[in-house]
């Protein structure tokens, strides 16, 4: 019997949750709990880790999942790792369901770094005005750069002193964000560089849209890598794997 483990986090996460509900298929979707208040789901839904590889090992075996979908943000790494390991020591199918990267178009000023730490180096010397759009966690590496006016935007309201980027100015929102507000916020604030990961969807995309159409320099921090593992971008290619185990056009990621 089908019973499908949703990992999500991410919007196509929640496009396949409706499917799933839509088409009566038993599946629970797990948050990882970063957020303190996720969307609600139509599905049977956990908050929180696992437990390392094992307990993820012992929720498929415990909760008779017959499925893994890796639906988590392309930067939740350690998640995709564990989903990976578990599935092979269950022999449990596992398919990605990954949005493509962003790639640069004409216009566009960008410097590619291998990570938060890569970025924090890329920015100048000098005092410049930067817009962190990397999460609340990603934020430890320019804690060693307080000579920048940062820009952030969170999910969440921080806690007080919660946030390494001491004097920053703080916006709570979230997605989707359309290229015109983006440009306007990036305008009122006069920033200068743009900070974020290569998240992929279109959810977040008219931020580079805005970056582009000002001229603004962008460094942009490249995924992780992850495990080799089939994968698909399309929700379609998704339902189709559940039901015939197999998926149109799924490739195969490499590390």
């Amino acid at each position: 019997m089908t019973h499908v483990l949703l990992l999500g986090g991410t919007s196509d996460a929640s496009l396949l949750a409706r499917r799933l509900h839509q088409a009566a298929v038993p599946a629970v979707f797990s948050y990882a709990g970063a957020t303190r208040q996720p969307a609600a789901q139509p599905l049977p839904t956990r908050c929180g880790g696992f437990g390392g590889v094992e307990g993820l090992v012992q929720f498929i075996r415990s909760q008779g999942i017959s499925h893994v979908v890796d639906a988590t943000h392309p930067f939740a790494a350690q998640m995709s790792r564990n989903a990976c390991a578990a599935c092979a020591q269950t022999g449990t199918p596992l398919l990605a369901l990954e949005r493509p990267a962003w790639q640069p178009e004409a216009g566009d000023r960008w410097q590619m770094v291998a990570d938060m730490d890569a970025a924090a180096r890329a920015l100048p010397v000098a005092p410049a005005r930067v817009f962190l759009a990397v999460g609340r966690k990603q934020l430890a590496a320019f804690s060693q750069i307080p000579q920048h006016q940062y820009l952030l935007r969170v999910v969440d309201v921080p806690e007080a002193g919660s946030l390494p980027v001491q004097g920053a100015t703080v916006l709570v929102a979230r997605g989707p964000f359309g290229a015109e507000a983006e440009r306007a916020l990036l305008a009122t604030h006069g920033i200068e560089w743009l900070v974020t990961k290569n998240a992929g969807g279109e959810a977040t995309r008219g931020k580079l849209e805005a970056a582009r159409a000002l001229g603004l320099r962008v460094i942009m921090v490249q995924r992780p890598q992850v495990p080799a593992r089939a994968s698909t971008d399309q929700v379609d290619a998704v339902m189709h794997w559940l039901a015939h185990a197999a998926v149109p056009g799924a490739t195969a990621s490499l590390p």
